[in-house]
């Protein structure tokens, strides 16, 4: 059985999209006809545009994941409530003697 796992979903497909982006970025830089300080200027200048971009990305993510935490926790709450409830009645029904 194969774990399709690795690279499926948008996840993957945008990692891998970015991954490509920063590759061919790097080789145009290297290849162009520019003096090594403008090229190293560009690459300093692309590296700060990314990492705020990374750093936006992460904190929305983070946002979403806390989000979705909470919201789970608010339904195994009650799933708890409700399980605790259900054990205390049949609890109280096996504890009362049956009049004879």
């Amino acid at each position: 059985m194969s774990d399709d796992r690795c690279c499926s979903g948008s996840g993957g497909i945008l990692l891998a999209f970015l991954a490509g982006g920063l590759v061919g970025a790097g080789l145009a830089l290297m290849y162009a006809p520019v003096s090594g300080r403008e090229a190293r200027e560009r690459i300093g200048g692309l590296a700060g545009d990314l990492q705020k971009k990374t750093e936006e990305w992460t904190g929305d993510v983070k946002k979403k994941v806390e989000q979705f935490i909470d919201e789970e926790r608010s339904v195994i709450k009650s799933a708890y409530d409700a399980g605790r409830d259900a054990m205390a009645k049949e609890k109280a029904r096996f504890e009362t003697p049956k009049p004879e």
